[in-house]
Formats: C-alpha cells, sequence, structure tokens
C-alpha cells in the first residue's frame, strides 16, 4: 500500500509543477482550437473539411518532394523569428503587469525605421537593426511615461500609438517606393549591405535566401530572457513590480522606472522583430496599407499558448506561424485562407481558461493530498 502512495504522491508531484501544468494546458488548447476550426471548416464546406484541417496541419510537408518542404520550412521559420519576438515582447511586459497590445505599433516603426536607414541612407544591416532597436524602445517609453507617471492605461495608449506609427511610417517611406507600385524598392537591389547575412544557414533549407541569423538570434533573445527573468535582480524586480506595484514602491523599488524600462525593452524586441523580417527581404513595405499588421496582434496568442514563458514562446510561435502559412494552402475556391486566424483566435480566447485550468488542477491535488494524509491517520 505504501507503496502505491508513494507513487501517487510522485504523479501528484509531476503534475504540480508550473511548466508542466502549462505544458498540458497548452496542448489542451491546441487541440480543443483544432477541433472548433474544423467545425468551422464542415460548416463551410463539409466534403474537403477533413483534407483541409490536415492541410493547415501539415504547411510545407504537403509538398511532394523533400527540397520542397525544407524550402518552404524556412519561409515558416523566416516568419516565425519576428513573430517571436513579438511575443517576447507582450511576455516581458506582461512580467510586469503590462499588457503592451501597442506592440504592433512598435513593431511598424521598427519596420519604418530599418528600411529607411537601408534604404534611403544606405547603412548596413547592423546599423538598420539597432535603428529599429531604438525606434520601436522609445516608441515604447511613449506609453511606459503615460502610464508611470499620468496613470494612462497602456492599452489605450498603445492601441491609438499603433495608428499614429502605421501613417507616420507610410507618409516616411514614401520617399524609396517604387514608381509603379505602392510597395518599397527592394532592399537586395537597392542596398545589399542591408540584408540580414545567412552564414550558410540557408544551405540547411534547400538554398533559401531568405534564412538569415534572424532565426538563431530570435530564439538566443528568447533564452537570454529567460535567464533575466529567473535569475537576476532586475527580473526580479520586474515581477515583483506585476505582481504588487505598490509593495515594490515601498520596498525601496523604483516602480516608475521599471514600468519605462520595461516598456522600452518590450517596445525595442518588437522593433527588432520588424528588422528581422523586412532586412532578409521577404517582404517589402506598402506605403497605401491601411491596417496594422497582424505580426504584434498574433503575438499575443504567441505569448499566451506558450504559457507566458520566454522558452514555451519559442515553440508557441512556431506552432502559430506553422498554421498560419498552412492556411494558405487550402483550396482558395472552398475556403477562406483566414481560416487559419480563426484558428488561432479561438487558442487565444482558451488561453484565458489556463489560469482556470491550473487552479482546478491543483485543487484536485491538494484534496487528493489531504485524503490521503487522512487515510493514513
Amino acid at each position: 500500500m505504501s507503496a502505491e502512495i508513494k507513487k501517487t504522491a510522485e504523479k501528484e508531484s509531476f503534475l504540480s509543477k508550473p511548466a508542466v501544468q502549462s505544458i498540458i494546458a497548452s496542448l489542451l488548447c491546441i487541440i480543443v482550437g483544432l477541433f472548433i476550426g474544423y467545425i468551422a471548416l464542415l460548416f463551410i464546406n463539409a466534403q474537403g473539411a477533413t483534407d483541409a484541417i490536415i492541410t493547415i496541419i501539415k504547411n510545407y510537408f504537403t509538398y511532394p518532394t523533400k527540397a520542397a518542404a525544407l524550402k518552404y520550412c524556412g519561409n515558416t521559420l523566416v516568419k516565425a523569428a519576428p513573430l517571436l519576438m513579438c511575443a517576447l515582447s507582450i511576455q516581458f511586459c506582461y512580467q510586469a503587469g503590462l499588457f503592451n497590445i501597442g506592440a504592433a505599433g512598435q513593431y511598424v516603426v521598427g519596420a519604418g525605421a530599418s528600411l529607411y536607414c537601408a534604404l534611403k541612407l544606405g547603412l548596413p544591416w547592423h546599423v538598420c537593426l539597432f535603428a529599429a532597436l531604438i525606434a520601436g524602445g522609445v516608441y515604447g517609453v511613449f506609453v511606459g511615461v503615460l502610464k508611470a507617471y499620468l496613470n494612462v492605461n497602456e492599452v489605450i495608449s498603445g492601441i491609438m500609438l499603433n495608428w499614429i506609427g502605421l501613417y507616420t511610417v507610410n507618409m516616411m517611406l514614401n520617399c524609396v517606393k517604387e514608381t509603379a507600385s505602392p510597395y518599397t524598392v527592394s532592399i537586395e537591389k537597392t542596398n545589399a549591405s542591408a540584408v540580414l547575412p545567412s552564414l550558410g544557414l540557408e544551405k540547411l533549407f534547400s538554398n533559401n535566401k531568405y534564412v538569415t541569423i534572424a532565426i538563431p538570434l530570435a530564439v538566443i533573445i528568447a533564452i537570454l530572457l529567460k535567464v533575466v527573468l529567473s535569475m537576476t535582480v532586475f527580473g526580479y524586480e520586474i515581477k515583483a513590480t506585476g505582481i504588487a506595484k505598490d509593495a515594490a514602491k515601498y520596498s525601496g523599488m523604483k516602480e516608475k522606472r521599471n514600468v519605462i524600462l520595461t516598456l522600452f525593452i518590450g517596445g525595442a524586441l518588437a522593433g527588432i522583430g520588424a528588422a528581422f523580417l523586412f532586412l532578409t527581404g521577404y517582404e517589402q513595405w506598402s506605403v497605401t496599407q491601411s491596417s496594422v499588421p497582424g505580426m504584434g496582434f498574433n503575438g499575443i496568442a504567441a505569448t499566451f499558448l506558450g504559457g507566458l514563458d520566454p522558452i514555451g514562446t519559442i515553440f508557441a510561435s512556431y506552432f502559430i506561424q506553422h498554421i498560419t502559412s498552412g492556411g494558405s494552402y487550402l483550396d482558395k475556391n472552398a475556403y477562406p485562407s483566414q481560416i487559419s486566424d480563426f484558428i488561432s483566435a479561438i487558442i487565444i480566447y482558451l488561453c484565458g481558461f489556463v489560469l482556470f485550468f491550473k487552479f482546478f488542477l491543483n485543487s484536485r491535488i491538494r484534496n487528493k493530498k489531504n485524503n490521503a494524509e487522512g487515510g493514513n491517520k
């Protein structure tokens, strides 16, 4: 009997770990999200719904040859890197109790700064990357100052600044657009020194020229953030400010400085994310676009699906981009490609139940433990 109790205790101890609970909750969100997406496909066109959901999940595996699959796997990773940076931006700010929905606008100004430096000023990639970092960080500081000194909700100021940033960048990049189209000129043809180096990584993905150091850099940054938040005094102060701002203030922490600094770092991360995409030449900016790029908003799904953990966010960002790219392979005559965005939205909604799931699981573990101890007595 004692061996059975010990085995049960070990199982409960394993399930009580926050990381394990986050993984289980995230997997449940993914499964339920895909199931609801499948139901939506059935309503749109029941005949091909099964093939459609499989196509979304398979993404680049739909290609018959290994070379083609690797090439388009590279494309997915190229877009996953900026998504990861936006997710890290939101995740880092959330540790300080801030919902950085302004990451979308910080991403926009990062794109504007990097492209202006690359196409107008002819600067090399590392300077363009630094310009994106500073532009995104400063844009985040605007939100931080309003929050710290005027108590303006960061969601309200962030959303307003998203649109200000979009139209400002549109006007700024109008001087480097193509004559016959609204898109900025090709970065490869205009200033090849501004293209991020690949260091041979493209050979791993069937010579996909868009695969650059942005992908490993994004992963390294996520690991560094994990270290900062878990093992440094600064990380402790950030989390303490988020848990109880007044308590942090009275314990000697500079909560206003922490709020502003956190949003600077969050903005810098989003700004770098934009540079990670546009300095590859994979996309060109349209100076006539009237909607904020979805990368910043998709970062919300990735960070919550990742359990608000930098390492979990790496895998969650890839998954969100994987199904988003998979949606582009659907038969457009039968299904809208936005179905993958619908699934992502469902997952975001379900992530709101993660805390409830953890509370429910911990309650069951405590009840079983109390019953076991009572039985022993």
